[in-house]
């Protein structure tokens, strides 16, 4: 359970379970126990640690608790948290990472901010390991629905052969179109929003 709470949400819950592929193994003084981590926003969740010798609440970065209960969370060290979960740490997946490139008025034509921009996309996806990518077209609301969600479908088809043209290799791409449905900047109908006018790509 631990280990599945490790690679599933964040904060990292590290966890006795993993203790066994460690490197270098702890000394028999060591006992099992749970460290918690900051998020990569810096923020800092909150685990409960219920044992056969008592409840004990860790809600600080870097403090640990016996898996048993028995004391209260103390601070842990980089060395020790190296030592011991070096595998763990390295095993956790990398966070998606997300972009939005914006068009010119009426058409399927990057804007040259957003055209700069490809490389970077390219760059970032080309450093994992598995890559999938999902890039959603969208529009601004003039012109007709069923026009705006061709369109937009249009662009999200452009980006994705001109990451491909700059050699980005990937295990899945997805292409779809939202139109002028989930708008980055509410407005009224027939307004040239040009935040609206846009891609959104997720590198995952």
């Amino acid at each position: 359970m631990m280990c599945t709470a490790l690679f599933r949400s964040l904060p990292a819950l590290l966890s006795a379970c993993l203790l066994a592929s460690c490197a270098s193994p702890p000394p028999p003084k060591d006992l099992s126990y749970v460290a918690l981590l900051e998020s990569p926003d810096g923020t800092v969740g909150k685990v409960v640690v219920k044992g056969s010798k008592g409840e004990q609440i860790i809600d600080q970065a870097r403090y640990g608790a016996l898996l048993d209960g028995s004391a209260a969370p103390a601070a842990v060290d980089e060395l020790t948290l190296q030592r011991d979960f070096a595998d763990a740490r390295a095993a956790r997946p990398e966070l998606p990472v997300h972009y939005i490139l914006y068009f010119e008025t009426g058409g399927a034509q990057l804007t040259p901010e957003s055209q700069a921009l490809l490389p970077r996309i390219v760059d970032a996806a080309s450093k994992r390991s598995s890559v999938d990518v999902s890039i959603t077209g969208h529009s601004d609301t003039v012109g007709k629905a069923e026009v705006n969600e061709a369109l937009s479908l249009k662009r999200a088809q452009v980006v994705a052969e001109l990451i491909k043209a700059q050699g980005l290799k990937v295990d899945q791409v997805s292409v779809e179109s939202h139109g002028e449905r989930n708008l980055l900047i509410p407005t009224p109908d027939e307004t040239p929003e040009p935040r609206n006018r846009r891609v959104e790509i997720t590198i995952r």
